[in-house]
């Protein structure tokens, strides 16, 4: 049996080992959020008879010297040498149901896989993963020391479950092998019960070492950023009040102490965040951060942060991986981030979401500061004149310059040479482009297409003549958010999607984003003004207006040089919302410091005063 399969691994590795220097010779230096893999159509489960692509619950393992992404819902995997060049991975041993919010460890030699799960699964182990070949290290994991079943749980009714019983699980795992050996499973996912932790034996059977500890809950009516909602409402766009879920647990150490990671309050907003509570030792107690959350992107095209995994580069540098928010075809609908970060020397974790859906140089050393990956690169397609070679219905082309992923142009016919064409206003320096697609009345494939995009992007100085931006015409992937980095800048006010082929049944674009930058002077410092609210849990911060900027950062954290919290909004939303935006992602009894800068494609403001907002 092991024969067969070593000579296999050993052949696939030769196919990806020389791909792997091209793609490094040849590979973009920059990239940008959503994550450019090819999405999976998940056919055997519709919303509403729709297929669409979706990714989620993000797990990315380095492993031998090679990047692994894992998430939910994909019948396979992605493996990567540089973070950017994404090859999916089709395994060849896929025992159960499709992965949903997998775990994935590296012990250096093996990668073992696991699968959320309410009743005993399979746990998986591979040498190289990239070769697709994997063999059981346990065919089922025991059941969870005095967890219920998932048909018992629904018997117990609004009494909950009896004393000393655990949920279904283990839901949302994390595995954790600390430098000592030993393993640690955390899991959970929920708006009533708290997650749960336990070392594990890992020698196959496998087994639970003693009973799981109960471990945190959320608290909403301190912590303002684990408050259900949009923008922490506290429920429902209707005012249904929803407690928020807990999910997606995943542990860290870094310099001697143990970082346990949730995601929370919920998926389908723009508030989705990841936090963290700290502690000595892998089973706690542990302390709740106080300058949580630590990864939070609520405005702009990505929006959201939560559920995913932290991790180190082959250089050391740290990353939190997310998963922003879609929500067109099914309030579920979603997509893959990462955002750069690291520890302070004092341990507060924290990653950046500023500017963290343009584009980003990606590291090939060790870097300091994360800020400093930021190419200064701008989205010169915001709100521009667009105008297609067709238009169905209300779908008109504006929706797709509109820096959201929810609204979208929709062309009459989806066959080759429709056009999507923007004019910048004026010739800009444009550097990438991003096309985001997507899936509108896609319906169930009867006969599953080619699942492939295909589209050229032209230039132009004057709307007359054109060059060749970027030419995908001979892709054979699905890039459903595909990120294009010309081979060098080019100066043009006008740019074209020039369509060939896509797998979906329409031709619909969200967005064509065009990055780049003027040249001008960069807007000055604007001034703002904080008012914390008598719920502490809020602030409302007022800025003067900058007639130049595109946008701004309000920026807030722990301490004035800490400013590692973002939230990012236009300035014709700011301007419509009465140049003032409450945020309600505060700590009780947490002083603050508040700051903000605009933006334009001409360059960043200086940062405004830094102002302190006490705690009441």
């Amino acid at each position: 049996m092991r024969a067969p399969h070593a000579l296999a691994a050993a052949l696939a590795l030769l196919a990806f080992a020389a791909p792997a220097v091209a793609q490094d010779d040849a590979r973009p230096r920059t990239w940008a959020n959503p994550v450019d893999v090819d999405y999976k159509y998940n056919f055997e489960q519709t919303h509403r008879g729709i297929s669409y692509r979706t990714g989620a619950d993000p797990v990315i393992v380095l492993h031998r010297d090679r990047y692994f992404l894992f998430q939910t819902l994909a019948d396979g995997y992605w493996t990567s040498p540089n973070l950017l060049d994404w090859t999916y991975v089709q395994p060849n041993k896929w025992p159960f149901e499709s992965n949903v919010a997998p775990a994935a460890v590296s012990d250096g030699e093996r990668l073992y896989l696991m699968q959320s799960a309410f009743e005993p699964r399979p746990l998986l182990v591979s040498e190289h993963p990239e070769t697709g070949q994997w063999e059981w290290h346990t065919r089922i994991l025991p059941p969870v020391p005095g967890a219920v079943s998932r048909n018992e749980e629904g018997s117990y009714g609004e009494g909950g479950l009896p004393e000393g019983k655990l949920p279904p699980g283990p839901w949302d795992p994390g595995l954790f092998i600390d430098d000592d050996g030993k393993w640690y499973l955390y899991w959970g996912s929920s708006n009533v019960y708290p997650m749960y932790a336990s070392e594990i034996d890992p020698a196959p059977p496998m087994r639970f070492i003693g009973e799981p500890l109960k471990l945190h809950t959320l608290h909403p009516e301190v912590h303002g950023w684990e408050r259900f909602g949009q923008d922490h409402s506290g429920g429902l766009p209707d005012g249904t009040p929803i407690n928020p879920y807990m999910e997606g647990a995943w542990m860290t150490k870094h310099d001697g102490r143990y970082y346990l990671q949730y995601g929370a309050p919920g998926t389908e907003f723009n508030a989705y965040a990841n936090g963290v509570y700290v502690s000595d030792q892998p089973l706690g107690p542990f302390e709740y951060a106080p300058y949580n959350p630590v990864s939070y992107k609520p405005g702009g095209f990505v929006e959201g942060a939560g559920h995913g995994s932290t991790f180190q580069d082959r250089y050391g540098n740290w990353w939190n991986t997310g998963t922003p928010w879609i929500g067109h075809n099914w309030t579920f609908e979603r997509r893959i981030a990462m955002f750069p970060g690291g520890f302070t020397p004092d341990g507060q974790m924290h990653f950046s979401s500023r500017f963290g859906d343009y584009p980003q140089r990606l590291p090939t050393e060790r870097v300091a500061d994360p800020d400093s990956l930021f190419t200064g690169w701008f989205p010169l397609s915001y709100k521009v004149e667009a105008s297609a070679s067709s238009t169905r219905g209300e779908f008109s082309p504006d929706r797709a310059v509109d820096e959201n992923p929810r609204t979208f142009w929709v062309a009459d016919r989806n066959e080759a040479g429709q056009t999507l064409t923007l004019d910048l206003g004026a010739t800009k320096r444009v550097h990438a482009v991003q096309v985001n697609f997507a899936d509108y009345e896609s319906g169930v494939f009867a006969e599953r297409p080619a699942i492939r995009t295909r589209f050229r992007i032209l230039a132009s100085k004057d709307g007359a003549d054109w060059q060749v931006f970027a030419d995908l015409s001979d892709s054979d992937r699905d890039r459903p958010n595909a990120y294009v980095e010309g081979e060098r800048p080019v100066d043009a006010r006008f740019i074209r999607y020039e369509h060939d082929e896509v797998a979906a049944a329409n031709l619909a674009i969200s967005d064509l984003r065009v990055f780049g930058t003027g040249d001008g002077s960069p807007p000055a410092a604007p001034e703002l003004r904080v008012i914390r609210g008598e719920d502490q849990r809020n602030a409302l911060v007022r800025i003067t207006p900058v007639s130049n900027a595109l946008g701004y950062n309000i920026r807030w954290g722990v301490a004035p040089d800490r400013l590692y919290l973002t939230y990012q909004v236009y300035f014709d939303d700011l301007r419509d919302m009465g140049d003032q935006l409450e945020i309600r992602a505060l700590n009780t009894g947490v002083d603050y410091w508040f700051a903000v800068e605009a933006f334009s494609p001409d360059g960043v403001s200086e940062l405004s005063e830094v102002v302190r907002v006490p705690a009441r």
